[in-house]
């Protein structure tokens, strides 16, 4: 495969002017230098650039307010692209972004089972190449991939522990390996904290630049944006709500504590519950399912029928429901965010559940009610957020990179910087 071409790291004010122009999708010269604090000239100078390398085209004259009508910019969104993956035991999904952040295909293929984790890369290398190919877009537009796990993820870039499904993978390279297979540059990073990224960066969060995203896939966890810029703690781990205890003489967690939110309410706990109520678990069609069925395929059974009636699936999803709604009580208290975006296949499967009870909780005990409130939404691509949130953050380390640290870069900040490059100086 060939690689793409070297870009050259962006300047400052290349991030900054960029990024602006994201931010407000359409805007003027002028409108830049007041958004950017930059002066008339440095902004000037910065759009020339971008327009001689097809970044941001001009399209077209703002109304006049009694001077010339101002040239109006927006970005190219045509330009580059990038592509996210996400691993997971339940299934490998994949998505192909334009260069706003909008999906411009996705796909879903089955998970690595008990497949060895050289081969499943291997898979995902051929299959990232035939998505590419298969969507026609230019390979040297391709800026990177970025790759997207559940944590615990470590400086060596792999995972370490795992999650009980996955302990073949323990160690295991992930980024440099589908690095050499797919040549494009891979970013890694953990399925919470790039889902909260991709929310920001597709336009889901209606503005609000700190927010926090609560994840359910397969396990648990958070995402935390702080002004535009992801939280990711000393190791890369920050957001791991899902293994924080609400009792402590409750069942063990594979993480070595008790009573934590994922022993007790994740999806896995869920499917547990069911089976032993023979009558859901016949209703939700649990023995119907394939042998082998993945703990996200059976949640989601349940779910359907907890939406067609079935009581005891519903009373099920609604203790579950209850447990994360503390753990969302939990994150709002800690950050004091207006916004809670609950995102995952799992939330997206179970939403008339969750999401009420989450929105009912907050408004009746989060700290600082009298102050504001909380929006509690769902994401608007929850099924396949952590994926598009995987592209998300090669764009955002392409257009503000002065501002981000994808985990990768966090220990060999270096090495991979100089193989992603940018977008243009």
């Amino acid at each position: 495969m060939n690689h793409p071409e070297p870009r050259r790291p962006p300047g400052a004010s290349t991030s900054v002017v960029l990024d602006a122009i994201r931010r407000t999708g359409t805007i003027s010269r002028v409108g830049l230098t007041r958004a950017t604090g930059l002066t008339g000239a440095t902004v000037s100078t910065v759009v020339r650039r971008l327009l001689d390398d097809d970044l941001v085209v001009e399209i077209g004259r703002a109304e006049s307010t009694g001077g010339k009508p101002r040239t109006l910019l927006e970005l190219n969104q045509s330009a580059r692209y990038a592509v996210g993956a996400h691993l997971d035991h339940s299934g490998i999904t994949y998505a192909v972004t334009n260069l706003a952040g909008a999906p411009v295909a996705r796909m879903t293929r089955p998970g690595p089972a008990t497949t060895e984790p050289a081969q499943v890369l291997e898979r995902m290398a051929r299959e990232i190449d035939l998505l590419i190919t298969g969507i026609g877009v230019d390979r040297s537009k391709v800026l990177g991939l970025g790759l997207v796990s559940p944590g615990p993820l470590t400086s060596t870039n792999g995972m370490n522990p795992t999650p009980p499904s996955m302990r073949s993978w323990e160690d295991f390279p992930l980024d440099t390996e589908l690095e050499r297979l797919t040549g494009l540059p891979v970013l890694l990073d953990n399925d919470a904290t790039a889902s909260a990224i991709g929310e920001y960066w597709s336009g889901g969060t209606s503005g609000e630049t700190t927010f926090a995203a609560l994840y359910m896939g397969t396990g648990i966890g958070a995402g935390f944006l702080l002004d535009g810029v992801a939280y990711r703690g000393a190791s890369g781990n920050a957001g791991e709500i899902g293994h924080t205890s609400l009792n402590i003489d409750g069942p063990v967690c594979w993480c070595g504590m008790r009573g934590c939110v994922e022993v007790l309410a994740g999806p896995a706990a869920v499917v547990d519950a069911a089976w032993a109520d023979p009558r859901v678990a016949r209703a939700a069609g649990l023995d119907r399912l394939p042998d082998g069925a993945s703990i996200a395929m059976q949640f989601a059974a349940i779910a359907r029928s907890s939406r067609n009636g079935v009581v005891g699936a519903r009373q099920i999803l609604e203790r579950s429901a209850r447990y994360l709604a503390v753990a969302a009580h939990t994150v709002v208290n800690l950050l004091d965010v207006r916004l809670l975006v609950l995102t995952g296949a799992s939330f997206a499967a179970a939403s008339h559940i969750y999401v009420p009870a989450v929105r009912e909780l907050l408004e009746q005990s989060f700290f600082a009610r009298t102050s504001h409130a909380v929006d509690v939404r769902l994401s608007h691509a929850a099924d396949t957020a952590p994926a598009i949130g995987g592209a998300a953050m090669v764009l955002q380390s392409e257009l503000v990179p002065q501002r981000t640290a994808p985990l990768t870069t966090l220990d060999h900040a270096g090495s991979v910087r100089s193989e992603l490059g940018s977008l243009s100086h």
